[in-house]
């Protein structure tokens, strides 16, 4: 659907010069769900925003179905924008601001009164159909501004951030409904995040961004599971990152010496032999255990209790600080208190080997 080769994004001249985007390239698949996840200044809005037309690249190409998108204006492209702040006008009704459009299109009225309630039914607004926006919710008012964008039925769905103004439950909520809508329009979405849980739970593919540039494109599994850097594993979900030396290394496997002298098998990942590497390990595949068993030995300093989990923060002897994210049931060993000296293990395998 969509063709990225090359775009970089400069603003300023000499000393103040400064690169947005630098050699972005990536190729976005029909009906699919893809999200730009990074921290904040990074360029995933300034991407989304060279698609819709509202930025011109310093450099590169931008096609949809092979034509050249840069060569249209915006109001011309087959894209539609979802903002952070939802754009909806105030005084006007739910039906009036998911009609605007399509009457600024000179689509017939008999058209247009069909596709609205098709999108009212779509996103369960038909109760309110003559309440004015002003007089509704922000999740309602959401799906207001989802109904209004998709009622052209665009190629392509852009959305910047439009779940951040939600509280935590509607966002969770809205999560579901977003990849609902995705899946029955067929429409092509892409979705601009820093919120890690949020691109997990919706996307088919997630590029993580950082600096400018993609530093990995996957499935939610393969961004998790297998992270191709420091900074990808760093900003994915929880990490810790243990020191080690890897022994020797074939394929995608290797064998490293932990700091307390133990040794694990591990994924290779972008790690050679020697020093220099750390070991990822996600605090849900560790276990606490009593000292004499674990592959690593410390001090509990912190336990954090969240009703469904506990994680226990541990002081290595090392001097790494280690979480460990345990489900709360009755056969977690459940015998450490803060400040007792405890083990950890972790099965071999789980752990992914990134360079420093």
């Amino acid at each position: 659907m969509i063709e990225i080769a090359g775009v970089s994004k400069a603003y300023g001249t000499g000393k103040s010069r400064f690169m947005a985007l630098d050699d972005v390239s990536v190729t976005i698949a029909q009906n699919e769900f893809f999200t730009l996840l990074g921290p904040s200044g990074c360029g995933k809005t300034t991407l989304l925003r060279i698609i819709a037309g509202f930025v011109d690249p310093t450099a590169g190409s931008v096609t949809m179905e092979g034509q050249d998108l840069l060569r249209s204006p915006p109001h011309h492209r087959p894209v539609n924008t979802v903002f952070q702040s939802y754009a909806l006008f105030p005084h006007l009704t739910v039906r009036q601001n998911i009609s605007f459009g399509l009457e600024m299109l000179g689509k017939p009225k008999d058209e247009i009164a069909q596709t609205v309630g098709e999108m009212m039914a779509l996103v369960q607004m038909e109760q309110m159909a003559d309440r004015e926006t002003s007089q509704i919710s922000g999740g309602q008012q959401q799906r207001v501004a989802l109904a209004r964008a998709l009622a052209p039925k665009p190629k392509v769905l852009l959305l910047d951030e439009p779940l951040s103004a939600l509280d935590f439950k509607l966002r969770k909520e809205m999560q579901i409904e977003l990849k609902r809508l995705q899946t029955e329009t067929g429409i092509t979405f892409v979705f601009v995040t820093h919120d890690q849980e949020e691109a997990l739970t919706m996307s088919d593919r997630i590029a993580v961004m950082n600096a400018g540039s993609i530093r990995q494109i996957g499935s939610p599994r393969d961004i998790y599971d297998h992270p191709a850097e420091r900074f990808v594993a760093d900003f994915i979900g929880d990490t810790n990152f243990l020191p080690v030396e890897v022994l020797s290394s074939e394929g995608t496997e290797a064998q490293v010496r932990l700091g307390s002298g133990q040794r694990i098998a591990a994924r290779a990942g972008d790690g050679r032999e020697g020093g220099g590497v750390t070991l990822a390990v996600r605090p849900e595949h560790a276990r606490i255990v009593p000292e004499a068993e674990g592959l690593a030995a410390g001090r509990l300093s912190n336990l954090v209790y969240f009703g469904t989990d506990t994680h226990y923060h541990v002081d290595l002897d090392d001097g790494t600080r280690f979480v460990v994210r345990a489900q709360n049931n009755p056969d977690m060993f459940q015998h450490a208190a803060q400040g007792d000296r405890v083990g950890i293990v972790f099965p071999g395998g789980v752990g992914q080997v990134l360079r420093d």
